[in-house]
């Protein structure tokens, strides 16, 4: 028998559906079926209709009248707002980080793993890293609440990586990232952050043009 979890299970299992999206294991168009997700969630039906309610807020899910509940899908918009709000974080995050190479760690050690990925042609776990790797960007600032909206940040923008080649679109930028970490060990904080604008620009062509 599944055990029910009660207190916080909704935040449970928002935390742990926003993670298969950042992940890429939910793409968009995807159906969400209540009775294959309650058991393995281990919540209600009332529950997780409560965690869908939240994600339809935060963008990444939709409701559609007599139909369901599915994997959001960006318009050429809202992608380009995300990317907006990302250069603006994470820039600021980077620039303004005290010029201290063990807060590098987290940024390092996702470098490390998208390269592990990346040698062996893994490229859906590339991205997957890469978005660990923007997150500790945002985690050198010291803000739980920048941490949290982050984490709601590249769930969403996984959602537009769809429309690009995976490898085309990860590939260019692993050695990118290395790039920035060791400028920023190296104690050019602004250099890094000034790298990773052009960096975001870069991306977010890329992934626009695929969509269009």
């Amino acid at each position: 028998m599944t055990m029910v979890l009660r207190a916080g299970s909704a935040a449970r299992a928002v935390a742990e559906l926003r993670e298969r999206v950042t992940a890429g294991h939910l793409t968009p168009g995807t159906q969400l079926s209540e009775t294959s997700l309650t058991g393995p969630l281990g919540v209600s039906r009332n529950t997780l209709r409560e965690a869908f309610s939240t994600l339809i807020e935060e963008g990444l899910l939709v409701r559609i009248p007599h139909r369901g509940v599915f994997v959001a899908t960006l318009t050429a918009a809202q992608i380009a707002d995300i990317y907006r709000v990302r250069t603006l974080l994470e820039c600021t995050a980077l620039r303004q980080a005290p010029v201290d190479p063990p807060l590098a760690e987290g940024m390092r050690a996702a470098v490390v793993d998208a390269e592990q990925h990346a040698r062996k042609d893994e490229w859906q776990a590339v991205g997957t890293a890469n978005m660990h790797f923007h997150e500790q960007i945002i985690a050198l600032a010291g803000s739980p609440r920048l941490n949290q909206w982050m984490k709601q940040l590249t769930a969403e923008l996984r959602l537009a990586f769809v429309t690009a080649d995976a490898e085309t679109l990860h590939r260019p930028f692993v050695s990118r990232n290395a790039e920035i970490v060791a400028t920023y060990e190296a104690g050019e904080a602004g250099r890094a952050a000034d790298l990773l604008h052009d960096y975001l620009q870069m991306s977010e062509r890329v992934v626009l043009g695929a969509l269009g």
